[in-house]
């Protein structure tokens, strides 16, 4: 967001860049949305983990900037097919395969898989399970191979018994003109078992409060889905990758009610 923002005021068209590569962290519609405007078809995406780094699904420059296909959207907010010698299943909470479009948990086998942990038995018996590792992450298949990732496991916000994905509260909010930044956590509660919390870190000049942005998630999505709790901060807490550390946010929160 910070490199689009910087080449449009210097009128910066991404010249003598061949391919920038992400990955890492969610790239929200509305981010890659833009830098493809500004910069071109330059993107290309990688999704792995330190147990399969940068190994499990990847997307071309030409996966990524193609806007002809009649599910070019769903295709460029997936993180794209397996890479070469990866299998990808996803499955419930028993291990057993779901169908395309089902969320559950990502599962990976092939040889860039990590062989165990050092050390650690008990760790790797827990994350590699008849040699598929278990990545923590949720996601659907589409019928075509592509992956979308929903949330990590342990983000996903259940309330009232139901499963609300982070993922998708955030994509609505910065969609907002006036949000640069949102997170979405869920907050212990008495009633409902977690409450829908945004953190949220508005543009300069902003002005948008919480009743705003209430208004505008009522609109974009299901009412059960929409925070319920707003926090307006300066900035997000990150890693040195640039990765919102929602620990962090959790921590902070942890316990306030309001």
């Amino acid at each position: 967001r910070r490199q689009v923002e910087q080449a449009r005021a210097t009128g910066y068209d991404g010249t003598g860049i061949r391919t920038v590569i992400y990955g890492g962290g969610p790239m929200y519609a509305r981010d890659i949305d833009a830098a493809l405007a500004q910069f071109g078809p330059r993107f290309a995406q990688i999704y792995g983990q330190g147990e399969s780094p940068m190994t499990i699904t990847g997307m071309s420059r030409a996966m990524v900037a193609d806007d002809t296909h009649p599910n070019w959207r769903a295709r460029r907010d997936s993180v794209g097919i397996a890479q070469a010698s990866i299998e990808l299943r996803i499955v419930d909470e028993a291990l057993r395969e779901l169908p395309p479009g089902e969320a559950g948990e990502v599962l990976v086998r092939g040889d860039t898989v990590m062989l165990g942990y050092w050390g650690k038995p008990k760790a790797t018996a827990e994350s590699i399970v008849d040699g598929w590792l278990r990545t923590g992450d949720i996601g659907t298949l589409d019928p075509h191979g592509f992956l979308t990732l929903t949330d990590r496991a342990k983000d996903v916000i259940i309330s009232g018994g139901t499963n609300i994905y982070p993922r998708e509260v955030e994509e609505v909010l910065v969609r907002h003109p006036d949000v640069a930044e949102a997170a979405v956590i869920g907050v212990p509660d008495d009633e409902w078992g977690e409450r829908v919390k945004a953190c949220v870190v508005l543009r300069e000049g902003g002005t948008s409060g919480e009743a705003e942005l209430d208004a505008w998630c009522r609109s974009e999505m299901a009412s059960f889905k929409k925070p319920s709790l707003y926090a307006f901060l300066p900035d997000l807490p990150k890693n040195a990758y640039g990765k919102v550390l929602k620990r962090d946010l959790r921590e902070g929160v942890r316990g306030v009610p309001s």
